[in-house]
C-alpha cells in the first residue's frame, strides 16, 4: 500500500470542530481510499471580517489506486 498526503484548510463561522468537518467533508467528496486526518493547526481570522472565521487545517491521507 502507498499513501498520499495533502493539506487542507476548513472553515466555519461556529467552531473548530465545524471547521475541521468542512476539511474531512470535502476531502470525502472529492477523493477516494480516504484513511485518516491530523488536525495540524487551527486559527481564526478575525480581520476585516464581520464575524470570526474558525479555520482547521488538516493533512488527509489516502491510499493511491495501483
Amino acid at each position: 500500500m502507498v499513501f498520499k498526503k495533502i493539506t487542507l484548510i476548513g472553515r466555519s463561522t461556529e467552531s473548530f470542530d465545524d471547521a475541521a468537518d468542512d476539511a474531512i467533508d470535502r476531502a470525502e467528496e472529492t477523493l477516494q481510499n480516504v484513511h485518516w486526518v491530523e488536525v495540524d493547526e487551527l486559527g481564526v481570522e478575525v480581520a476585516g471580517a464581520e464575524t470570526r472565521e474558525y479555520q482547521a487545517e488538516v493533512t488527509v491521507a489516502f491510499e493511491l489506486e495501483e
